[in-house]
């Protein structure tokens, strides 16, 4: 009998876009014992209602079967090869080229929880402890990159790696990054250049008074937006932060699923 659709439920058309990145063995092996479309559901309603894994409900696959695959997919890239193509089919659709010149960065922070342990560091700035998501958006918001620190560690260190990962998604394709004041300094400015990137600082000065959208640095924030409609991305609930990341991409996955067949309809 079949189970009651959950809304976070991937649709027909999304699985068929899905199902080959997710498949790292043969639809058909035998070592699969678990349908790979229930897996992949039971992931989407974790991120969606932000539950813990042991609270997947029972007409989904086992938590530890979800868990396990969940960290198979997270080693072996496929959200972010998923996050790639999509980002390239809906600038193309939106009528851009399929690599950006441009980005916008910043980074937020997850407040900690008993499991995120030694990471929950202290963020002086934003007064929480937890661990802090480094990202790198084009300028229509699209995921490009994206990795986890304790809060404590500055923007502004963290710009090097950024613009790697960076122009390891776009072929150095990317000429300016658009950033906060966090990421001023000498340091950042020639870490950045090492890429072929130009750090663009848009100061607060630059903005009229009251509260407006501040020259593209609104568009990361609206990707941080994003990202709270799912619950499991509010706190730092995991024990790693390469399951931190990844469930990023899962979501970013989600996100741009949706929209670019939402397009096509």
């Amino acid at each position: 009998m079949a189970r009651k659709p959950y809304p976070s439920d991937v649709k027909d058309d999304e699985w068929e876009f899905v199902a080959p990145y997710l498949a790292l063995i043969r639809e058909d092996s035998p070592q699969r014992e678990h349908d790979l479309r229930e897996i992949y559901n039971a992931l989407r309603w974790v991120v969606r209602a932000g539950a813990p894994w042991r609270m997947i409900p029972n007409d989904l696959p086992p938590w530890a079967a979800v868990y396990q695959q969940v960290q198979r997919w997270i080693k072996a890239g496929v959200f972010e090869e998923m996050v790639h193509d999509l980002r390239e089919i809906l600038r193309i659709a939106a009528g851009r080229e399929a690599n950006p010149t441009a980005v916008v960065s910043d980074s937020r922070t997850l407040q900690r929880t008993p499991e995120s342990g030694h990471r929950g560091a202290y963020d002086g700035a934003k007064r929480k402890k937890g661990s802090k998501v480094h990202i790198a958006v084009d300028t229509l918001g699209h995921l490009l990159a994206l990795h986890v620190t304790p809060a404590d560690k500055q923007d502004r260190s963290q710009v090097r790696r950024t613009a790697k990962a960076v122009q390891k998604a776009t072929g150095r394709n990317v000429e300016l990054a658009y950033v906060d004041q966090g990421y001023t300094g000498d340091q950042a400015q020639d870490d950045a250049e090492d890429y072929g990137i130009m750090l663009h600082v848009v100061k607060l000065s630059e903005a009229k008074r009251g509260f407006v959208l501040l020259p593209r640095r609104w568009v990361v924030e609206r990707s941080f937006a994003w990202m709270t409609r799912f619950r499991r991305l509010a706190k730092d609930f995991e024990r790693l932060p390469k399951t931190v990341a990844g469930l990023h991409f899962a979501v970013f996955a989600c996100i741009m699923l949706s929209r670019c067949f939402a397009m096509s309809a």
